[in-house]
């Protein structure tokens, strides 16, 4: 009897978990990729470009001093030398790590040496891009390995930054297909199915996915990955207008309450902003903040604008991670009393949209970011973003 009341009990409970994805699943739009995409269009625009440009080159701050980062920063090297491999090859935490951190770091200083031409003028800048591109698009075939979807949505939301701003300012560019054909083939046949074993990782996958479909103007990839993203965005931050239990991960085992304790790390009750991974350190929470920030930017400069949707979980998340990392005590309630700090270069683009943009007044926020002033690279997928959003009206 008390089987067949367990099993009762979790077939109710999955059914319960199924409605609410369910009833969220179509709440999304059949269509949400514009009827023609916005290039460079990926984080950043061609108006926030040239905003930064001007910026840069009248000396004022606190751009001149991102720049001055970002150019002595290893990544604007024009002696560096690509390391693309057939197989990168990446376990837990990296290890083994072959060819994982070139790969992220190549991508990111391509995507450096874009914004440096753009800024400077200097089309050494735009051909050391062109060559890194290049170079990873005629070797790579595969990722392999436990971290492998994850190594593949960092490297996989970099990319489509660097090659939307070389492709629609720079021009010359003769392999471009090919980079367009490493993108459709090895990158986004993984990242577009998603991953929710954590939250981070589903977020980040997403904004891969996002960002590889506007530059394949892949109007399909664009919707399917929308439509995930509004799912595992209410998934990953909580707000008390959810009910007294967070929501649950799409396509995930994780469909019973204990369960999703378990998912968030032993965290039973629950405040507006807290995040599915508070509780397992503000590292991974910033990777997914940030993920976040991202597809909402993107969005916004494609016409179909989710800040409106999101603002109320960014903001809170924002404020509530960024109150503990200015100096304020954690309460018993919040993951026993006890974090592990370090949210990182995550909140430029958020704190924009909605402080700047939106008037949405956040003191958390702006201490924390203008403290951390020039927000720099976590040298895995966020990188450069004082320069690129902060105070941008653009």
């Amino acid at each position: 009897m008390r089987k067949l009341l367990a099993a009762a009990v979790a077939i109710a409970a999955a059914v319960a978990s199924f409605g609410v994805q369910l009833a969220a699943a179509e709440a999304v739009p059949v269509q949400a990729a514009p009827a023609t995409f916005t290039h460079p269009g990926v984080l950043v625009s061609r108006p926030q470009l040239d905003f930064v440009k001007a910026k840069v080159q009248a000396g004022e701050q606190p751009w001149l001093n991102a720049y001055n980062q970002m150019m002595s920063s290893r990544y604007a090297s024009l002696s560096r030398v690509p390391a693309p491999r057939a197989t990168v090859e990446c376990g837990p935490t990296s290890n083994p790590n072959y060819g994982c951190t070139d790969e992220r770091e190549d991508a990111i200083a391509a995507y450096t040496d874009a914004l440096a031409w753009h800024i400077t003028g200097n089309a050494a800048y735009a051909q050391k891009s062109i060559a890194l591109m290049d170079a990873w698009s005629a070797t790579i075939q595969r990722h392999t390995n436990s971290n492998a979807p994850l190594q593949t949505g960092w490297a996989g939301s970099v990319w489509p930054r660097a090659a939307e701003i070389i492709r629609y300012t720079y021009g010359s560019w003769p392999n471009q297909n090919h980079f367009a054909t490493m993108l459709r083939e090895v990158y986004l046949p993984v990242v577009i199915a998603g991953d929710s074993r954590t939250g981070n990782w589903d977020l980040t996958l997403a904004e891969a996915s996002i960002g590889i479909a506007v530059f394949l103007e892949d109007r399909t990839a664009y919707d399917r990955a929308i439509a995930r993203f509004r799912l595992a965005a209410p998934a990953f931050l909580y707000v008390t207008s959810d009910g007294v239990r967070p929501k649950y991960p799409p396509a995930s085992s994780v469909d019973t309450p204990a369960e999703l304790v378990g998912f968030w790390h032993g965290q039973s009750t629950y405040s507006d902003g807290h995040a599915q991974e508070t509780c397992r350190d503000f590292v991974h929470t910033g990777y997914g903040i940030s993920a976040i920030s991202h597809i909402a930017e993107t969005t916004r400069i494609q016409g179909g604008d989710l800040y409106p949707e999101l603002q109320e979980r960014l903001r809170h998340a924002l404020g509530f991670h960024t109150r503990f990392e200015n100096g304020t005590a954690v309460p018993s309630s919040v993951c026993g009393g006890s974090v592990t700090l370090g949210l990182g270069p995550v909140t430029e683009v958020g704190f924009n949209a909605l402080h700047n943009r939106l008037g949405i007044a956040m003191a958390n926020t702006e201490s924390y970011t203008e403290r951390k002033r020039p927000q720099g690279s976590n040298n895995l997928f966020i990188a450069w973003e004082t320069l690129t959003h902060a105070n941008n009206p653009a």
